[in-house]
């Protein structure tokens, strides 16, 4: 297979985690006999120091063309004070591509049940997916800064439509048919009106077209103890922009480190089985404090890349050779310093790169797809 991937490094670790996941990339291609192309593009706080903007128009292009895209990370403190943000192009680019679904995958690996701070009993067994709605909320509200009698005064407006509603809890529950077919609606509907409208929705389209999925709802703060306190019990969990956000984040920490969580971006037509375009990248921020240090976690980048070769390119094989090979490395204790818990010698970002890229090109070839 030949494929175009668009390449979006962006700010901070981005580029260097993104180089890892290339080196894995690669590793795959050549043991497979496929021809991986990579068109980079700009994005982000390196998009505004070049162009002025955070998402030029040469870059959507790129994407808009390529079968698939991988980004890095994007942001940083040099530009706060700037008029144009560099999140501003991640939220434009999902937009641009009509990318609405996030799908961030939480199954920790058993040697990183020391790298949490929850009890492994606790971690133990833990496989659930977050799929979290995209290009609608608060974070594409109307925003708005006055000044009144008693100072200034800021709002951001939350907006919902029962279609933007319908289409994500879809995504979700189709997700969980080849899983243990129950989805878990996350929202704040004894408060908030999105929140109602929010839950009337995924009840009826739930009990109109997904009668094999067992559907509860809970209330986003229930959802948050509940994601510390007994995690195993979640299998699809499905949520609006801002609370899927924050939720993610927070399951990070029971796989051991932010850094080895990975990300895909659907849009319509997205299936599990075929060729779909969608944006893939690690879960993590920029981390501008350790860029350029070789100690930045690639692992999140690098399984982006499988999730990539799966939902993009339909590379089943391919996919669960770099996952395995993650796998085998966390297994030698091959991995960076936020994982040092398991491990008395870390490893550098391009050294754990390159023993993922050895394991995923010697593992597949023992057991051929073709």
């Amino acid at each position: 297979m030949k494929a175009n991937i668009a390449f979006l490094p962006g700010d901070g670790i981005g580029p260097e985690v993104l180089g890892s996941a290339r080196t894995v990339l690669d590793a795959v291609a050549g043991t497979f006999g496929h021809e991986f192309q990579y068109e980079e593009a700009l994005i982000g706080g390196a998009a505004i120091d070049a162009t002025g903007e955070p998402l030029p128009a040469a870059t959507i292009d790129i994407c808009r063309h390529a079968d698939a895209v991988l980004l890095g990370a994007v942001g940083g403190p040099k530009w706060d004070t700037s008029k144009k943000r560099p999140e501003q192009g991640l939220l434009a680019i999902r937009k641009a591509l009509g990318l609405y679904a996030n799908i961030r995958p939480v199954a920790p690996h058993p040697r990183l049940a020391a790298a949490s701070p929850l009890k492994a009993e606790v971690v133990r067994d833990v496989d659930l997916i977050v799929v979290r709605e995209l290009t609608g909320g608060i974070y594409f509200g109307e925003k708005s800064r006055r000044e009144t009698e008693d100072g200034l005064v800021a709002s951001d407006e939350c907006t919902y439509s029962v279609a933007e509603i319908e289409r994500v809890t879809r995504v979700a529950c189709t997700l969980a048919q080849s899983r243990r077919r129950r989805v878990t609606s996350v929202d704040k509907a004894n408060v908030l009106e999105t929140s109602k409208l929010w839950r009337e929705v995924v009840t009826r389209v739930v009990g109109d077209e997904y009668p094999d999925i067992v559907l509860d709802h809970m209330l986003v703060d229930a959802c948050a103890m509940h994601l510390i306190t007994r995690p195993v019990s979640f299998d699809v969990i499905v949520t609006e922009n801002m609370f899927g956000d924050i939720l993610t984040d927070e399951a990070s920490v029971l796989a051991g480190s932010i850094g080895v969580l990975p990300s895909a971006s659907l849009g319509d037509g997205a299936k599990w089985d075929g060729r779909r375009i969608g944006l893939y990248e690690p879960i993590h921020g920029s981390a501008p404090t350790i860029a350029g240090k070789d100690i930045a976690n690639p692992l999140g980048a690098i399984l982006s890349a499988a999730m990539l070769l799966r939902l993009s390119l339909g590379l089943e094989a391919e996919a669960r050779a770099i996952e395995n090979a993650v796998g085998e490395t966390i297994d030698r204790g091959v991995v960076t310093p936020d994982l040092s818990a398991v491990t008395t010698q870390p490893a550098g970002t391009a050294a754990v790169a390159e023993a993922v890229a050895a394991a995923a090109a010697v593992r597949p070839a023992l057991n051929s797809r073709r």
